[in-house]
């Protein structure tokens, strides 16, 4: 659940001496978006991404001489002149749930992973992220399928269905309760099995009380 387990090592950083025609083709050639830029210490001062470096190259409409006027003084200008100095960080002991709400709250796509002493050890991604999120519940794994359970409410009802998979050797890896909402009259138990007989697993949880539901969409009224 930790950062550091997930992040991208070792990070990818450049110079805010860097020119901007050399970040790009650094970008394009590693085929990352989000690029650290540090100074000599190794400390964070910025950040460029693909879309600062498209953003600072002239548009195809201006004239031949002046996408060339323009490109020449891209030749020499660091990036330094359009990093962000506006950033967001987080630590390697930052969990998974950590970024996944500064990477949606900020709407940015990646997030530098800074040490105690401030300096960058890794890179957090929203793709980084979803390979985290792949592994931790499971997903792509041989056999895997996600079963939706309705609690029954009555009490430990996850204790209870682990029993009930246990005793029919279903091997299961993921058990989770979420409470009800204003989408939902009950609380929702979502589970993880790896099996190719679901209809064994589906009779198993029938048996013991608890109904195995299936997605409705409920068509809008006129």
């Amino acid at each position: 659940m930790f950062i550091a387990r997930y992040m991208t090592t070792p990070p990818l950083t450049i110079p805010p001496e860097m020119t901007i025609p050399a970040a790009k083709e650094l970008l394009q050639s590693r085929h990352f978006r989000h690029l650290p830029v540090v100074d000599s210490t190794g400390k964070l001062v910025g950040m460029i991404t693909d879309r600062d470096l498209r953003s600072a190259y002239p548009s195809s409409v201006l004239s031949a001489e002046v996408i060339k006027t323009c490109l020449v003084e891209l030749d020499k200008t660091p990036v330094s002149a359009i990093m962000s100095r506006a950033f967001f960080t987080v630590s390697p002991d930052s969990t998974l749930d950590d970024a996944l709400i500064l990477l949606d709250r900020e709407r940015v796509g990646a997030l530098p992973v800074l040490d105690a002493n401030g300096k960058v050890v890794g890179v957090f991604s929203i793709r980084d992220l979803i390979k985290a999120y792949r592994s931790l519940f499971g997903l792509g794994e041989r056999g895997s399928a996600m079963i939706v359970v309705e609690d029954d409410g009555n009490p430990k009802p996850l204790s209870r269905i682990a029993r009930v998979l246990e005793e029919h050797r279903i091997r299961f890896t993921r058990l989770i309760r979420k409470d009800k909402d204003d989408a939902q009259d009950k609380a929702t138990i979502y589970l993880r099995v790896n099996t190719y007989n679901l209809s064994a697993v589906r009779n198993a949880l029938d048996e013991a009380g608890f109904h195995v539901t299936i997605p409705t969409i409920t068509p809008p009224t006129e």
